[in-house]
C-alpha cells in the first residue's frame, strides 16, 4: 500500500498518469487504426461476411459487437461502482480490467476473418476492459485528492491522456506509411501490440503509488454488489421532484445517442464512402481527420463555454443540436477527401462543445446533495445505453440499405427530437 498521504502531489500525479497509460486505447483502437485495419481485411467487392448464421455487412457487424459490449458495460458499471465504494481492495479490480483490456489489444494482432469469433471476442473484451478500469480509476479521485484539488488533477489527467495517445498514434502512422502496401496490415497489427504494452507498462507507475483502496475492509456481499443499482433507482425516483433535470436528462439521452455513434463510426464511414486516391492516401487522410477532430474539439469546448455564458446553456445546446442536424444531412452528399476534411473540422468543433456543455449543464441542474457520485453514475449509464441504441440503429440501417450514408442521415432524427425536448427544459 502506498504510504503517500491524501493530497500529496506525487500521489495525484501518479493517479493522473493512468490517463497517459490507457487513452491510447480510445484513440488508436477505438477511433483510428483498428477501423482502418478491420475494413482493409475485406476486398473491394466483399463487404459481407457469413457470421452468426447469416450474412452481415462488415461495418454493421462491428456496430453490433460494439453495441453488445456497451450493453455489458452499462449493466456491470453499477455493480462495479458498488464494489468500488464499499470494498477496500479496488486496486485489484482496476488492475484486472486494465490487464483484460491491454491483453485483448495485444490479442488483436491475430485478428482475422478466418477466426472471426475469437477475433471479435478480443475486440469485445478490450472495450469492456477499458471502460471497466475507468470505473475504479474515477472512484479513486475522492480518495486521493481533496475537493479543491479534484478539478485541476482531473484536467491534468485528460491532458496527459491526449498527449500520450497522440504520440503513439503518430508513431503508428509513421510505421504504417513508411512500409510497402503489402506490409501495412502487419504494421497495424504491431500498433495493437504497442497499445497493450504501453497500457500495461505505464500503468505500473500508477499502481505503485495508489493505495490498495479506501479504508473499508468489507467483503463483496450481495448487498454491496447491488448497491449501485439501488443508487440508480434512488436517483430515478428523485427526478420526479426535479422536473428541469428530468426533462434535460431525457433530451440528453436522445441526442447523445447520435453524438456518440458518430464518434464511433466516423472512420468506418470515411473508409467506405470517400473516394480516396489510394489505400495509403486513405490511411493518412483518415488518421489526419481523427487528429484534426481531437485538436478542433478543444477549441470547440472553449467557444461553447463562452457562448453558454452569453446565451445560456440550454439555448447554446439547442443551437449545437441544430448544427449537428445540418452535418448529418450534409454527410449524405460528401464524396471527396476535401469534403471529409471540412466535415471533420466541423464535427470536432461541435463534438467537444456538446460533450463538455452537456456534462456541465447536468451538473448545474443537480439538486443540493452530497451524493453527486450516484447522479453522475446515472448520467454515465444513460450515455452508455444511448450508445447501445445508436449503434444498433446505425448497424441495422447499414445492414438493410447497404450504405452508411442513410444511417448517418437517420441520426439527424435524434438531434431533431433532442431540439424539441430541450425547448421544454425550463431556462432557469
Amino acid at each position: 500500500m502506498s504510504s503517500l498521504q491524501k493530497g500529496d502531489k506525487k500521489l495525484l500525479n501518479a493517479w493522473a498518469f493512468y490517463d497517459w497509460a490507457n487513452s491510447v486505447y480510445s484513440l488508436v483502437i477505438a477511433s483510428a487504426v483498428f477501423p482502418l485495419f478491420y475494413m482493409a481485411l475485406f476486398n473491394e467487392d466483399q463487404s459481407y461476411i457469413h457470421v452468426f448464421g447469416t450474412e452481415i455487412k462488415n461495418s454493421a457487424l462491428i456496430s453490433f459487437v460494439t453495441a453488445a459490449a456497451f450493453l455489458v458495460v452499462a449493466f456491470i458499471s453499477p455493480l462495479l461502482s458498488g464494489i468500488a465504494d464499499y470494498v477496500g481492495n479496488k486496486k485489484f479490480f482496476m488492475k484486472f480490467f486494465c490487464y483484460l483490456g491491454a491483453f485483448s489489444c495485444i490479442g488483436l494482432y491475430w485478428f482475422s476473418l478466418e477466426h472471426i469469433y475469437i477475433s471479435l471476442l478480443f475486440y469485445f473484451l478490450g472495450l469492456i476492459g477499458f471502460w471497466g478500469s475507468l470505473v475504479f480509476y474515477n472512484s479513486y479521485l475522492p480518495d486521493i485528492a481533496f475537493v479543491e484539488q479534484q478539478d485541476a488533477i482531473s484536467a491534468k489527467g485528460y491532458s496527459l491522456g491526449y498527449i500520450g495517445s497522440v504520440i503513439l498514434l503518430v508513431i503508428s502512422l509513421a510505421m504504417i506509411l513508411s512500409s510497402p502496401d503489402d506490409e501495412k496490415i502487419m504494421q497495424m497489427r504491431y500498433s495493437f501490440v504497442m497499445v497493450g504494452i504501453w497500457w500495461i507498462v505505464f500503468s505500473q507507475y500508477t499502481y505503485y503509488h495508489l493505495p490498495k483502496g479506501n479504508k473499508n475492509s468489507q467483503r463483496v456481499s450481495k448487498a454491496i454488489l447491488f448497491n449501485g443499482f439501488k443508487e440508480l433507482k434512488k436517483v430515478w425516483n428523485s427526478l420526479e421532484e426535479n422536473i428541469a433535470l428530468k426533462k434535460y436528462l431525457i433530451s440528453f439521452f436522445v441526442y447523445s445517442m447520435a453524438v456518440q455513434t458518430v464518434m464511433l463510426v466516423a472512420t468506418y464511414f470515411g473508409e467506405q464512402e470517400i473516394e480516396w486516391e489510394s489505400e495509403g492516401a486513405a490511411t493518412t487522410g483518415l488518421i489526419t481527420c481523427i487528429l484534426l477532430i481531437q485538436l478542433v474539439a478543444v477549441l470547440g469546448a472553449i467557444m461553447t463555454s463562452k457562448a453558454s455564458v452569453k446565451y445560456g446553456n440550454i439555448r447554446t445546446l439547442i443551437f449545437i443540436n441544430c448544427f449537428w442536424i445540418m452535418l448529418c444531412v450534409a454527410a449524405y452528399f460528401i464524396k471527396l477527401p476535401l469534403h471529409f476534411y471540412i466535415m471533420a473540422a466541423l464535427v470536432g468543433l461541435v463534438m467537444g462543445g456538446i460533450q463538455s456543455l452537456s456534462r456541465s449543464t447536468y451538473s448545474k441542474l443537480l439538486p443540493e446533495t452530497q451524493d453527486t457520485a450516484s447522479f453522475f453514475s446515472f448520467y454515465d449509464v444513460s450515455e452508455k445505453i444511448g450508445i447501445v441504441i445508436g449503434m444498433l440503429v446505425y448497424g441495422i440501417i447499414d445492414q438493410i440499405t447497404g450504405s452508411p450514408r442513410f444511417a448517418i442521415v437517420f441520426l439527424a432524427i435524434f438531434f431533431i427530437i433532442g431540439v424539441v425536448l430541450l425547448r421544454k427544459v425550463p431556462r432557469k
